[in-house]
Protein backbone atom coordinates (compact mmCIF):
# COMPACT_ATOMS: atom_id res chain seq x y z
CA UNK A 1 0.00 0.00 0.00
CA UNK A 2 1.35 3.43 -0.97
CA UNK A 3 1.86 5.80 1.96
CA UNK A 4 0.02 8.96 0.88
CA UNK A 5 1.17 11.11 3.79
CA UNK A 6 4.43 12.37 2.24
CA UNK A 7 2.58 13.01 -1.04
CA UNK A 8 -0.18 15.03 0.61
CA UNK A 9 2.37 16.88 2.72
CA UNK A 10 4.22 18.09 -0.38
CA UNK A 11 0.92 18.92 -2.11
CA UNK A 12 0.06 20.97 0.96
CA UNK A 13 3.32 22.92 0.62
CA UNK A 14 2.66 23.54 -3.07
CA UNK A 15 -0.92 24.70 -2.38
CA UNK A 16 0.34 27.02 0.33
CA UNK A 17 2.80 28.53 -2.16
CA UNK A 18 0.00 28.91 -4.71
CA UNK A 19 -2.18 30.61 -2.10
CA UNK A 20 0.53 33.13 -1.27
CA UNK A 21 0.91 33.81 -5.00
CA UNK A 22 -2.82 34.65 -5.18
CA UNK A 23 -2.26 37.63 -2.90
CA UNK A 24 -0.07 39.28 -5.56
CA UNK A 25 -2.92 39.82 -8.10
CA UNK A 26 -5.15 40.77 -5.15
CA UNK A 27 -2.80 43.67 -4.45
CA UNK A 28 -2.78 44.58 -8.15
CA UNK A 29 -6.59 44.76 -8.22
CA UNK A 30 -6.70 46.63 -4.92
CA UNK A 31 -4.26 49.23 -6.27
CA UNK A 32 -6.44 49.62 -9.38
CA UNK A 33 -9.61 49.83 -7.23
CA UNK A 34 -10.99 46.72 -8.92
CA UNK A 35 -13.40 44.63 -6.79
CA UNK A 36 -11.82 41.36 -7.98
CA UNK A 37 -9.25 41.71 -5.19
CA UNK A 38 -11.87 40.08 -2.98
CA UNK A 39 -11.99 37.10 -5.35
CA UNK A 40 -8.25 36.53 -5.10
CA UNK A 41 -8.28 37.09 -1.35
CA UNK A 42 -11.10 34.57 -0.85
CA UNK A 43 -9.55 31.99 -3.19
CA UNK A 44 -6.17 32.57 -1.55
CA UNK A 45 -7.41 31.97 1.99
CA UNK A 46 -9.37 28.87 0.91
CA UNK A 47 -6.30 27.46 -0.83
CA UNK A 48 -4.09 28.41 2.12
CA UNK A 49 -6.44 26.70 4.59
CA UNK A 50 -6.49 23.46 2.61
CA UNK A 51 -2.77 23.57 1.89
CA UNK A 52 -1.80 24.13 5.52
CA UNK A 53 -4.30 21.48 6.58
CA UNK A 54 -2.75 18.90 4.27
CA UNK A 55 0.74 19.83 5.43
CA UNK A 56 0.02 19.71 9.17
CA UNK A 57 -2.11 16.55 9.15
CA UNK A 58 0.24 14.49 6.98
CA UNK A 59 3.60 15.06 8.64
CA UNK A 60 5.08 11.56 8.43
CA UNK A 61 8.64 12.41 9.36
CA UNK A 62 9.91 10.90 6.11
CA UNK A 63 12.86 12.66 4.46
CA UNK A 64 12.25 11.42 0.94
CA UNK A 65 9.92 9.74 -1.49
CA UNK A 66 9.95 6.32 -3.05
CA UNK A 67 9.75 6.12 -6.84
CA UNK A 68 6.07 5.18 -6.76
CA UNK A 69 5.30 8.09 -4.46
CA UNK A 70 7.24 10.42 -6.75
CA UNK A 71 5.20 9.30 -9.77
CA UNK A 72 1.95 9.88 -7.92
CA UNK A 73 3.09 13.23 -6.50
CA UNK A 74 4.17 14.55 -9.91
CA UNK A 75 0.78 13.88 -11.50
CA UNK A 76 -1.40 14.82 -8.53
CA UNK A 77 0.43 18.07 -7.85
CA UNK A 78 -0.10 19.42 -11.38
CA UNK A 79 -3.80 18.46 -11.43
CA UNK A 80 -4.57 19.74 -7.93
CA UNK A 81 -2.67 23.00 -8.44
CA UNK A 82 -4.54 23.59 -11.72
CA UNK A 83 -7.87 22.91 -9.98
CA UNK A 84 -7.22 25.54 -7.30
CA UNK A 85 -5.55 27.99 -9.70
CA UNK A 86 -8.81 27.98 -11.69
CA UNK A 87 -10.82 29.46 -8.80
CA UNK A 88 -9.99 33.15 -9.46
CA UNK A 89 -10.78 32.75 -13.18
CA UNK A 90 -14.14 31.18 -12.30
CA UNK A 91 -15.16 33.62 -9.54
CA UNK A 92 -14.02 36.83 -11.27
CA UNK A 93 -16.49 38.62 -13.51
CA UNK A 94 -15.09 37.20 -16.74
CA UNK A 95 -18.06 35.09 -17.79
CA UNK A 96 -16.01 31.88 -17.52
CA UNK A 97 -17.55 28.73 -16.05
CA UNK A 98 -15.32 26.40 -14.07
CA UNK A 99 -14.55 24.26 -17.15
CA UNK A 100 -13.15 27.26 -19.03
CA UNK A 101 -11.35 28.45 -15.89
CA UNK A 102 -9.71 25.03 -15.48
CA UNK A 103 -8.63 25.09 -19.14
CA UNK A 104 -7.03 28.51 -18.62
CA UNK A 105 -5.21 27.42 -15.48
CA UNK A 106 -3.93 24.19 -17.06
CA UNK A 107 -2.73 26.17 -20.08
CA UNK A 108 -0.99 28.53 -17.68
CA UNK A 109 0.74 26.07 -15.35
CA UNK A 110 1.85 23.81 -18.22
CA UNK A 111 3.16 26.94 -20.02
CA UNK A 112 1.05 26.00 -23.04
CA UNK A 113 -0.44 29.45 -23.51
CA UNK A 114 -3.73 28.34 -25.09
CA UNK A 115 -6.53 30.64 -23.97
CA UNK A 116 -10.30 30.95 -23.91
CA UNK A 117 -10.21 34.61 -22.89
CA UNK A 118 -10.93 37.51 -25.23
CA UNK A 119 -10.47 41.27 -24.87
CA UNK A 120 -7.38 40.75 -22.75
CA UNK A 121 -6.48 44.43 -23.04
CA UNK A 122 -9.71 45.20 -21.15
CA UNK A 123 -9.26 42.51 -18.48
CA UNK A 124 -8.71 43.50 -14.83
CA UNK A 125 -5.03 43.86 -13.87
CA UNK A 126 -5.29 41.10 -11.27
CA UNK A 127 -6.34 38.53 -13.88
CA UNK A 128 -3.49 39.57 -16.20
CA UNK A 129 -1.03 39.25 -13.31
CA UNK A 130 -2.47 35.86 -12.33
CA UNK A 131 -2.14 34.49 -15.87
CA UNK A 132 1.49 35.59 -16.10
CA UNK A 133 2.31 34.41 -12.58
CA UNK A 134 0.89 30.94 -13.24
CA UNK A 135 3.09 30.54 -16.28
CA UNK A 136 6.15 31.84 -14.46
CA UNK A 137 5.63 29.44 -11.55
CA UNK A 138 4.86 26.62 -13.97
CA UNK A 139 8.13 27.28 -15.78
CA UNK A 140 10.15 26.78 -12.60
CA UNK A 141 8.23 23.60 -11.79
CA UNK A 142 8.85 22.21 -15.27
CA UNK A 143 12.61 22.75 -15.10
CA UNK A 144 12.92 21.21 -11.64
CA UNK A 145 10.81 18.25 -12.73
CA UNK A 146 12.92 17.70 -15.85
CA UNK A 147 16.28 18.09 -14.09
CA UNK A 148 15.64 16.46 -10.71
CA UNK A 149 12.69 14.08 -10.93
CA UNK A 150 12.32 12.60 -14.42
CA UNK A 151 15.93 11.32 -14.70
CA UNK A 152 15.47 9.47 -11.41
CA UNK A 153 12.12 8.08 -12.52
CA UNK A 154 13.74 6.94 -15.79
CA UNK A 155 11.03 8.56 -17.90
CA UNK A 156 11.33 8.16 -21.70
CA UNK A 157 15.12 8.14 -21.84
CA UNK A 158 15.58 10.90 -19.26
CA UNK A 159 17.97 8.65 -17.30
CA UNK A 160 20.54 9.81 -19.87
CA UNK A 161 20.71 13.06 -17.87
CA UNK A 162 21.09 11.41 -14.49
CA UNK A 163 24.07 12.96 -12.73
CA UNK A 164 23.71 11.85 -9.14
CA UNK A 165 22.76 8.81 -7.09
CA UNK A 166 19.36 7.31 -7.78
CA UNK A 167 18.80 6.52 -4.10
CA UNK A 168 15.02 6.58 -3.83
CA UNK A 169 15.16 8.18 -0.39
CA UNK A 170 17.07 11.23 -1.68
CA UNK A 171 14.59 12.53 -4.27
CA UNK A 172 13.28 15.42 -2.15
CA UNK A 173 16.63 16.74 -0.82
CA UNK A 174 18.18 16.69 -4.30
CA UNK A 175 15.14 18.47 -5.76
CA UNK A 176 15.42 21.18 -3.09
CA UNK A 177 19.09 21.82 -3.87
CA UNK A 178 18.51 22.04 -7.60
CA UNK A 179 15.42 24.22 -7.15
CA UNK A 180 17.43 26.94 -5.40
CA UNK A 181 20.05 27.15 -8.17
CA UNK A 182 17.46 27.11 -10.94
CA UNK A 183 15.24 29.69 -9.22
CA UNK A 184 18.09 32.18 -8.91
CA UNK A 185 19.03 31.88 -12.59
CA UNK A 186 15.36 31.99 -13.61
CA UNK A 187 14.79 35.14 -11.57
CA UNK A 188 17.87 36.85 -13.04
CA UNK A 189 16.64 36.08 -16.57
CA UNK A 190 13.17 37.42 -15.73
CA UNK A 191 14.48 40.69 -14.29
CA UNK A 192 16.84 41.14 -17.26
CA UNK A 193 13.98 40.50 -19.70
CA UNK A 194 11.78 43.01 -17.88
CA UNK A 195 14.46 45.71 -18.09
CA UNK A 196 15.05 44.97 -21.78
CA UNK A 197 11.33 45.13 -22.62
CA UNK A 198 10.95 48.37 -20.69
CA UNK A 199 13.97 49.88 -22.45
CA UNK A 200 12.54 49.00 -25.88
CA UNK A 201 9.18 50.68 -25.35
CA UNK A 202 6.87 48.55 -23.21
CA UNK A 203 5.18 50.10 -20.23
CA UNK A 204 6.46 48.69 -16.90
CA UNK A 205 3.33 46.63 -16.23
CA UNK A 206 3.36 45.09 -19.72
CA UNK A 207 7.11 44.55 -19.50
CA UNK A 208 6.97 42.50 -16.30
CA UNK A 209 3.98 40.47 -17.53
CA UNK A 210 5.68 39.60 -20.82
CA UNK A 211 9.01 38.97 -19.09
CA UNK A 212 7.40 36.26 -16.96
CA UNK A 213 5.76 34.59 -19.95
CA UNK A 214 8.79 34.92 -22.23
CA UNK A 215 11.40 33.34 -19.96
CA UNK A 216 8.95 30.54 -19.18
CA UNK A 217 8.39 30.06 -22.96
CA UNK A 218 4.70 30.20 -22.14
CA UNK A 219 3.12 32.83 -24.38
CA UNK A 220 0.30 34.52 -22.44
CA UNK A 221 0.13 38.18 -23.43
CA UNK A 222 -1.67 41.29 -22.21
CA UNK A 223 -3.35 41.74 -25.62
CA UNK A 224 -5.41 39.56 -27.94
CA UNK A 225 -2.93 40.39 -30.72
CA UNK A 226 -0.01 39.10 -28.62
CA UNK A 227 3.40 40.70 -29.26
CA UNK A 228 2.18 41.89 -32.66
CA UNK A 229 0.25 44.73 -31.01
CA UNK A 230 3.49 46.57 -30.24
CA UNK A 231 4.78 46.44 -33.84
CA UNK A 232 8.32 46.97 -32.56
CA UNK A 233 11.48 45.40 -33.93
CA UNK A 234 13.29 46.04 -30.66
CA UNK A 235 10.64 44.29 -28.57
CA UNK A 236 10.62 41.31 -30.92
CA UNK A 237 14.42 41.02 -30.74
CA UNK A 238 14.25 41.01 -26.93
CA UNK A 239 11.54 38.34 -27.09
CA UNK A 240 13.63 36.18 -29.45
CA UNK A 241 16.69 36.37 -27.18
CA UNK A 242 14.87 35.42 -24.00
CA UNK A 243 12.70 32.77 -25.66
CA UNK A 244 15.95 31.14 -26.79
CA UNK A 245 17.42 31.45 -23.29
CA UNK A 246 14.31 29.81 -21.86
CA UNK A 247 14.52 26.85 -24.21
CA UNK A 248 18.16 26.01 -23.45
CA UNK A 249 19.05 23.43 -20.73
CA UNK A 250 19.22 25.24 -17.40
CA UNK A 251 21.82 22.76 -16.15
CA UNK A 252 24.23 24.38 -18.60
CA UNK A 253 23.57 27.77 -17.02
CA UNK A 254 24.42 26.29 -13.64
CA UNK A 255 27.67 24.99 -15.13
CA UNK A 256 28.40 28.40 -16.64
CA UNK A 257 27.97 30.06 -13.23
CA UNK A 258 30.61 27.63 -12.00
CA UNK A 259 32.97 28.71 -14.80
CA UNK A 260 32.33 25.91 -17.31
CA UNK A 261 31.35 27.46 -20.66
CA UNK A 262 32.38 24.66 -23.01
CA UNK A 263 29.10 22.63 -22.71
CA UNK A 264 27.14 25.58 -24.14
CA UNK A 265 28.41 25.04 -27.68
CA UNK A 266 29.20 21.33 -27.40
CA UNK A 267 25.74 20.18 -26.35
CA UNK A 268 24.11 18.26 -29.21
CA UNK A 269 20.64 19.42 -28.14
CA UNK A 270 21.57 23.06 -28.64
CA UNK A 271 23.24 22.35 -31.99
CA UNK A 272 20.25 20.42 -33.29
CA UNK A 273 17.76 23.00 -32.06
CA UNK A 274 19.51 25.91 -33.78
CA UNK A 275 20.11 23.87 -36.95
CA UNK A 276 16.41 22.99 -37.25
CA UNK A 277 15.17 26.49 -36.33
CA UNK A 278 17.55 28.22 -38.76
CA UNK A 279 16.66 25.77 -41.52
CA UNK A 280 12.96 26.50 -41.00
CA UNK A 281 13.66 30.23 -41.10
CA UNK A 282 15.61 30.01 -44.36
CA UNK A 283 12.94 27.89 -46.04
CA UNK A 284 10.15 30.24 -44.96
CA UNK A 285 12.05 33.38 -45.93
CA UNK A 286 12.60 31.97 -49.42
CA UNK A 287 8.94 30.90 -49.60
CA UNK A 288 7.63 34.29 -48.51
CA UNK A 289 9.94 36.18 -50.86
CA UNK A 290 8.46 34.13 -53.70
CA UNK A 291 4.83 34.52 -52.60
CA UNK A 292 4.67 37.93 -50.87
CA UNK A 293 5.16 41.53 -51.92
CA UNK A 294 6.59 42.52 -48.53
CA UNK A 295 10.15 43.79 -48.31
CA UNK A 296 13.09 41.53 -47.48
CA UNK A 297 13.73 42.83 -43.94
CA UNK A 298 10.03 42.79 -43.07
CA UNK A 299 9.86 39.14 -44.09
CA UNK A 300 13.04 38.28 -42.20
CA UNK A 301 11.70 39.94 -39.06
CA UNK A 302 8.28 38.23 -39.25
CA UNK A 303 9.71 34.80 -40.01
CA UNK A 304 12.46 34.97 -37.39
CA UNK A 305 10.07 35.96 -34.61
CA UNK A 306 7.26 33.51 -35.38
CA UNK A 307 9.56 30.55 -36.04
CA UNK A 308 11.38 31.21 -32.77
CA UNK A 309 8.07 31.51 -30.91
CA UNK A 310 6.84 28.14 -32.21
CA UNK A 311 10.18 26.29 -32.15
CA UNK A 312 10.64 27.26 -28.48
CA UNK A 313 6.97 26.32 -27.83
CA UNK A 314 6.31 29.84 -26.49
CA UNK A 315 3.37 30.50 -28.76
CA UNK A 316 3.64 34.27 -29.21
CA UNK A 317 2.58 35.60 -32.58
CA UNK A 318 3.23 38.81 -34.47
CA UNK A 319 1.42 37.66 -37.60
CA UNK A 320 -1.21 35.08 -38.54
CA UNK A 321 1.38 32.68 -39.96
CA UNK A 322 -1.30 30.13 -40.81
CA UNK A 323 -2.29 32.50 -43.65
CA UNK A 324 1.18 32.37 -45.23
CA UNK A 325 0.27 29.44 -47.47
CA UNK A 326 0.32 25.65 -47.43
CA UNK A 327 4.11 25.28 -47.32
CA UNK A 328 4.38 27.59 -44.28
CA UNK A 329 1.59 25.69 -42.52
CA UNK A 330 3.46 22.43 -43.10
CA UNK A 331 6.72 23.85 -41.68
CA UNK A 332 5.02 25.21 -38.58
CA UNK A 333 3.15 21.94 -38.10
CA UNK A 334 6.44 20.04 -38.00
CA UNK A 335 7.81 22.55 -35.47
CA UNK A 336 4.79 21.82 -33.26
CA UNK A 337 6.25 18.38 -32.52
CA UNK A 338 9.98 18.93 -32.06
CA UNK A 339 10.21 21.33 -29.12
CA UNK A 340 13.33 22.62 -27.40
CA UNK A 341 15.95 21.18 -25.07
CA UNK A 342 15.52 18.93 -22.07
CA UNK A 343 15.86 20.71 -18.74
CA UNK A 344 14.27 23.87 -20.12
CA UNK A 345 10.76 25.34 -19.95
CA UNK A 346 9.89 24.31 -23.52
CA UNK A 347 7.59 21.46 -24.48
CA UNK A 348 7.42 19.08 -27.43
CA UNK A 349 9.26 15.82 -28.02
CA UNK A 350 12.61 17.46 -27.15
CA UNK A 351 15.81 17.66 -29.16
CA UNK A 352 17.67 14.95 -27.27
CA UNK A 353 15.03 12.38 -28.26
CA UNK A 354 15.15 13.53 -31.87
CA UNK A 355 18.93 13.09 -31.79
CA UNK A 356 18.75 9.66 -30.13
CA UNK A 357 16.20 8.45 -32.68
CA UNK A 358 18.29 9.78 -35.57
CA UNK A 359 21.44 8.18 -34.13
CA UNK A 360 19.68 4.82 -33.81
CA UNK A 361 18.36 5.01 -37.36
CA UNK A 362 21.85 5.83 -38.66
CA UNK A 363 23.37 2.92 -36.73
CA UNK A 364 20.71 0.57 -38.10
CA UNK A 365 21.41 1.70 -41.67
CA UNK A 366 25.13 0.99 -41.18
CA UNK A 367 24.31 -2.49 -39.84
CA UNK A 368 22.41 -3.24 -43.05
CA UNK A 369 25.54 -2.67 -45.13
CA UNK A 370 27.96 -4.18 -42.57
CA UNK A 371 26.05 -6.97 -40.78
CA UNK A 372 29.05 -7.98 -38.65
CA UNK A 373 30.04 -4.49 -37.61
CA UNK A 374 29.53 -3.05 -34.14
CA UNK A 375 27.98 0.39 -34.19
CA UNK A 376 27.21 2.30 -31.00
CA UNK A 377 25.11 5.47 -30.96
CA UNK A 378 26.32 8.36 -28.79
CA UNK A 379 24.84 11.52 -27.31
CA UNK A 380 27.20 14.22 -26.03
CA UNK A 381 30.04 11.64 -26.06
CA UNK A 382 27.98 9.29 -23.89
CA UNK A 383 27.06 5.86 -25.16
CA UNK A 384 23.34 5.48 -25.65
CA UNK A 385 22.37 2.26 -23.89
CA UNK A 386 19.80 -0.16 -25.26
CA UNK A 387 17.50 0.76 -22.38
CA UNK A 388 17.60 4.46 -23.30
CA UNK A 389 17.13 3.70 -27.01
CA UNK A 390 14.13 1.52 -26.26
CA UNK A 391 12.66 4.14 -23.92
CA UNK A 392 13.00 6.90 -26.52
CA UNK A 393 11.56 4.76 -29.31
CA UNK A 394 8.63 3.79 -27.10
CA UNK A 395 8.08 7.44 -26.22
CA UNK A 396 7.87 8.34 -29.92
CA UNK A 397 5.32 5.59 -30.54
CA UNK A 398 3.17 6.59 -27.56
CA UNK A 399 3.46 10.30 -28.44
CA UNK A 400 2.23 9.71 -31.99
CA UNK A 401 -0.52 7.40 -30.73
CA UNK A 402 -1.67 10.05 -28.25
CA UNK A 403 -1.61 12.62 -31.03
CA UNK A 404 -3.86 10.48 -33.24
CA UNK A 405 -6.26 9.72 -30.38
CA UNK A 406 -6.55 13.42 -29.53
CA UNK A 407 -7.03 14.31 -33.19
CA UNK A 408 -9.84 11.77 -33.58
CA UNK A 409 -11.39 12.91 -30.30
CA UNK A 410 -11.42 16.55 -31.43
CA UNK A 411 -12.72 15.62 -34.89
CA UNK A 412 -15.58 13.74 -33.20
CA UNK A 413 -16.77 17.15 -31.96
CA UNK A 414 -17.36 18.15 -35.59
CA UNK A 415 -14.28 20.35 -35.70
CA UNK A 416 -12.58 20.78 -39.07
CA UNK A 417 -9.50 18.72 -39.85
CA UNK A 418 -6.95 21.55 -39.52
CA UNK A 419 -8.37 22.61 -36.14
CA UNK A 420 -8.42 19.02 -34.88
CA UNK A 421 -4.94 18.02 -36.02
CA UNK A 422 -3.22 21.27 -35.03
CA UNK A 423 -5.09 21.47 -31.72
CA UNK A 424 -3.91 17.98 -30.78
CA UNK A 425 -0.31 18.81 -31.75
CA UNK A 426 -0.38 22.18 -29.97
CA UNK A 427 -1.75 20.65 -26.76
CA UNK A 428 0.73 17.75 -26.62
CA UNK A 429 3.62 20.04 -27.55
CA UNK A 430 2.50 22.76 -25.08
CA UNK A 431 2.60 25.28 -27.93
CA UNK A 432 -0.56 27.33 -27.43
CA UNK A 433 -2.01 28.51 -30.75
CA UNK A 434 -2.93 25.98 -33.40
CA UNK A 435 -3.48 26.54 -37.10
CA UNK A 436 -6.43 27.88 -39.06
CA UNK A 437 -9.07 30.54 -38.38
CA UNK A 438 -10.51 28.98 -35.21
CA UNK A 439 -7.54 28.28 -32.90
CA UNK A 440 -4.77 29.83 -35.01
CA UNK A 441 -2.68 32.87 -34.03
CA UNK A 442 -5.64 35.14 -34.80
CA UNK A 443 -8.15 33.03 -32.84
CA UNK A 444 -8.49 31.20 -29.52
CA UNK A 445 -10.11 28.15 -27.94
CA UNK A 446 -13.25 29.84 -26.57
CA UNK A 447 -15.63 28.50 -29.22
CA UNK A 448 -14.70 24.83 -28.73
CA UNK A 449 -17.16 22.53 -26.90
CA UNK A 450 -16.45 21.88 -23.21
CA UNK A 451 -15.65 18.21 -23.81
CA UNK A 452 -13.11 19.20 -26.50
CA UNK A 453 -11.47 21.58 -24.03
CA UNK A 454 -11.29 18.75 -21.50
CA UNK A 455 -9.53 16.57 -24.09
CA UNK A 456 -7.06 19.37 -24.72
CA UNK A 457 -6.43 19.69 -20.97
CA UNK A 458 -5.58 15.98 -20.90
CA UNK A 459 -3.29 16.53 -23.87
CA UNK A 460 -1.53 19.49 -22.22
CA UNK A 461 -0.92 17.52 -19.02
CA UNK A 462 0.23 14.43 -20.92
CA UNK A 463 2.68 16.49 -22.96
CA UNK A 464 4.01 18.41 -19.99
CA UNK A 465 4.45 15.31 -17.78
CA UNK A 466 6.16 13.33 -20.57
CA UNK A 467 3.25 10.89 -21.06
CA UNK A 468 4.56 7.99 -19.00
CA UNK A 469 4.36 9.86 -15.69
CA UNK A 470 0.57 9.76 -16.06
CA UNK A 471 0.19 6.51 -18.02
CA UNK A 472 2.09 4.47 -15.42
CA UNK A 473 -0.64 5.31 -12.90
CA UNK A 474 -3.19 3.52 -15.12
CA UNK A 475 -1.41 0.17 -14.86
CA UNK A 476 -2.66 -2.29 -12.17
CA UNK A 477 0.93 -3.25 -11.32
CA UNK A 478 1.66 0.27 -10.09
CA UNK A 479 -0.87 -0.11 -7.27
CA UNK A 480 0.33 -3.55 -6.16
CA UNK A 481 2.94 -4.09 -3.46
Amino acid sequence: MIDFRPILQVVGILLTTLALAMFVPALADLAADNPDWQVFLGAGFLTLFIGMGLFLTNRSGATGLTVRQAFLLTTLSWIILAAFAALPFSFAGLGLDYGDAFFESVAGLTTTGATVMTNLQGAPPGIIVWRALLQWLGGIGIIVMAVALLPMLRIAGMQLFQTESTDQEKILPRTARISVSISIIYLVFTISCFVAYWATGMRPFEAIMHAMTTVSTAGFSTHDSSIGVFNSTGIEIVAIIFMLLGTMPFVIYIQMVRGRFVPLWRDFQIRWFFAIALSAMVLLIVWRLATSDDGFWIIVREVAFNVTAIATTTGYASQDFSAWGGFAVAIFFVLFFLGGCTGSTSGGIKMFRVHVLAANIYSQLKRLTQPHGVFVAHFNKMQISDVVSQSVTTFFVIYIAAFFVLTVGLAAHDLDFLTSISGAAAALGNIGPGLGPVIGPAGNYASLPDSAKFLLCVGMLLGRLELFTILVLLTPRFWRE
